[in-house]
């Protein structure tokens, strides 16, 4: 009767735990919150100072004390202790006042290790949720597009997030092949700052690079280019400098990461059993993810493969409505896929299977 009386009382939560951002869905509510996975830290004390959107805009900008930084790489978590900090942050504002803790469903990367998701496990438990479950991101993802996982037809996902691209096939709510590559948004940012620096002789931050890539990147032909003004430091004279930067020329800063992911995605056809190839040929593909939103990846990848390729519809937030559809529904899926990727109370060392 408690544990029915908790159910009712408590808030399902589901995260999608990126690179770059923070999406959190809540039960009957939908997306609640979208901020960035930076936390800024004061070095003397240990103590977190701020977390989200208030760290990120520190970048850059404190004393030697505060330092920032981004606790998780590659999906997964490089900074343990800073990652229960952001995640009790995140969670606590997601629940407000609620007695009970949440359950909790948590989005992670295909190929993650049994340490990874321990670390991913304990982490939520430490920072307030009842029970924790994990859900690979291409599964979430094409939940989160509207897709029926559980049918027997085959269905191919790209989520191109902030530290790593998801290429999937799913099918009886199953994935069937699936490939993880440390190459997304954050490789991209990445490039531009190389090809300015090589180009032009030229310095550009992470963030410049970021907002280059969101108002004029591209990996396929505008027909009219567009351009965007550019400010950095001369590696030359030491002194501030302006340059105008063209949609032609991120086509071939990102030839690099965007040839990687490519190489992937048609690896991942080449493993797609043939009667699910028939699916995803009528169906095409779908693409989720921030770097999903780079103008003309969708149309490279078509052009590629030869296989329609689409972007979801509101593709930043469908991994967290994915969680969120998946712990709403969790005994209906589990009878059909036959479980999750992990899940756990919050006691210590009682992983199921």
């Amino acid at each position: 009767m408690l544990e029915k009386l908790n159910l009712n009382l408590s808030r399902d939560i589901g995260i999608d735990l990126g690179t770059c951002t923070v999406l959190v869905h809540v039960d009957g509510k939908g997306i609640v919150l979208n901020e960035p996975s930076v936390v800024a830290m004061d070095t003397t004390t240990d103590k977190v100072v701020k977390v989200g959107k208030e760290a990120l805009a520190m970048i850059g900008r404190t004393p030697d004390h505060i330092t920032t930084m981004r606790p998780l790489k590659n999906g997964v978590i490089s900074q343990y202790d800073v990652t229960l900090h952001m995640l009790q942050y995140f969670i606590r504002r997601a629940c407000g006042n609620t007695v009970f803790r949440p359950r909790v469903m948590i989005g992670v990367p295909t190929g993650i290790t049994e340490v990874e998701e321990r670390a991913v496990l304990d982490a939520a438990a430490e920072a307030g949720a009842r029970k924790t479950f994990l859900i690979e991101e291409p599964k979430a993802a094409l939940m989160g597009a509207g897709v029926d996982i559980n049918s027997p037809i085959g269905n191919m996902i790209i989520d191109v997030g902030g530290g790593t691209t998801d290429i999937a096939v799913v099918a009886m709510g199953g994935i069937v092949v699936s490939e993880s590559v440390k190459i997304a948004g954050d490789k991209f940012d990445l490039a531009i700052m190389q090809y300015v620096r090589r180009q032009y002789n030229l310095l550009i931050g992470e963030r410049t690079a970021e907002a280059i890539k969101i108002q004029i990147g591209a990996v396929y032909d505008h027909g009219e280019a567009k351009t965007v003004q550019v400010k950095g430091r001369d590696l030359g004279t030491g002194m501030p400098r302006v340059i105008t930067l063209s949609s032609k020329e991120m086509m071939e800063a990102m030839i690099e990461p965007v040839t990687a992911i490519l190489d992937s995605v048609c690896a991942i056809i080449e493993r797609t059993p043939p009667d699910l190839l028939g699916d995803i040929l009528k169906n095409g593909i779908y693409m989720a993810g921030g770097g999903s939103l780079l103008y003309g990846l969708d149309k490279l990848i078509t052009r590629v493969t030869g296989i329609r390729t689409t972007v979801a519809k509101n593709p930043i937030s469908c991994v967290a409505m994915g969680t969120g559809k998946y712990l709403s529904g969790i005994s209906q899926f589990r009878d059909v896929a036959g479980g999750l990727t992990r899940d756990a109370d919050t006691k210590p060392n009682n992983k199921k299977q």
